[in-house]
């Protein structure tokens, strides 16, 4: 059996080497797309009935809109509409080792995001267990858990999050 934080540092440590290879650029956009998302489902839990859902649905509607918009992030800028060639052009190391940790940004965004539904979910299906909370990785996942994504984008953060996504987006981008 494998540990959840192993899982998750495997993640990181693996969307750290997409993005040393995709470059900061591209990775800045999958960020801010992942900040759209978890903005997105604070804003439909507190104003739609998702919040009267129970946890598995929940747990559905999270991780379709957290996959669907990290999907689409990595996707635009392979649409020549939306991009112009000198703000993707990767040409030196720093442009290499800025994405490097952008990357590693967005896995601990993605399956931060993710595996935080999860215990809030209680983790359903059967194949990921819960550890035991009087042990000392319990305490370490409980721990792991309180630094993940939508714990400290909690509202009114994710607000400020999104403008300063926005403001980047239009001074770098547009």
């Amino acid at each position: 059996m494998m540990s959840l934080i192993v899982v998750f540092w495997m993640f990181v440590a693996l969307f750290a080497v997409i993005g040393a290879m995709r470059g900061w650029a591209k990775e800045v956009l999958v960020s801010f797309s992942i900040i759209l998302a978890i903005f997105i489902i604070t804003i439909a839990e507190k104003w739609t009935v998702i919040n009267s859902m129970n946890d598995i649905n929940k747990l559905w509607i999270r991780c379709l809109v957290t996959g669907s918009l990290a999907f689409f992030g990595y996707q635009t800028p392979n649409l020549s509409a939306f991009i112009k060639p000198q703000n993707f052009v990767r040409e030196k190391f720093r442009d290499m080792l800025v994405g490097f940790f952008v990357g590693a940004l967005n896995g601990y965004l993605i399956f931060g995001a993710i595996w935080f539904f999860l215990a809030q979910a209680k983790y359903p299906g059967g194949f990921i267990t819960a550890p035991d909370a009087a042990s000392d990785l319990g305490k370490a996942v409980q721990t792991y858990l309180h630094l993940m994504p939508p714990s400290i984008l909690g509202t009114p953060l994710i607000y400020f999050a999104v403008a300063v996504a926005f403001v980047v987006v239009i001074v770098v981008f547009v």
